[in-house]
C-alpha cells in the first residue's frame, strides 16, 4: 500500500467563503500515482470546514444565510467562547459543516456522484489556514 500527504494553505480575506478545491485534490491524486484507495481531505483549523456538495452560487448563498441564522456572528456577546478572538460563531458553523470528507478512488479518479465537488469552507477568515490531503491505496 502507498501513502501520500500534502497540505494546501488558504488566506481568505472574507469572514465567510466557500472555495472549490476539487482541482487541488485531483492534482494530489495524480501526483500520488494511486489508482485504487481512499482520499481524506480535512481542514486543519477549528473555524474552517471541508465538505462535498454542488458548485452552484445560489446554494453557496443559501449556506451563508442559513449558517448565519443558526450561529449569527453578532451580537458577539452571546458567545462565552469570545475571549481573545471574536469567533464563537465560526466554531459552531464548522461543527455543522464538518471537518473532513473521504472520497473513494477508482481507476485513478475521484469517485463522485453527480454534481459532487469538494469545498473548503471558511468561517473566520483573515489569516492563513491549511487543508490536509491524505491518500492511501495502491
Amino acid at each position: 500500500m502507498k501513502s501520500y500527504r500534502k497540505e494546501f494553505w488558504f488566506d481568505v480575506q472574507a469572514r465567510m467563503a466557500f472555495i472549490n478545491i476539487t482541482h487541488h485534490v485531483a492534482e494530489c491524486l495524480e501526483e500520488s500515482g494511486i489508482k485504487e484507495g481512499l482520499v481524506l481531505v480535512n481542514a486543519m483549523h477549528i473555524t474552517a470546514s471541508v465538505f462535498i456538495n454542488d458548485d452552484e452560487s445560489g446554494l453557496h448563498h443559501d449556506y451563508e444565510k442559513w449558517l448565519e441564522k443558526l450561529a449569527p456572528h453578532e451580537p458577539v456577546s452571546q458567545y462565552r467562547h469570545n475571549t481573545l478572538e471574536i469567533n464563537g460563531d465560526a466554531h459552531l458553523k464548522r461543527q455543522v459543516m464538518g471537518r473532513e470528507v473521504v472520497v473513494a478512488i477508482t481507476n485513478g479518479n475521484l469517485d463522485f456522484g453527480p454534481w459532487e465537488q469538494i469545498f473548503y469552507g471558511e468561517f473566520d477568515g483573515r489569516r492563513k489556514k491549511r487543508v490536509l490531503v491524505k491518500i492511501i491505496g495502491e
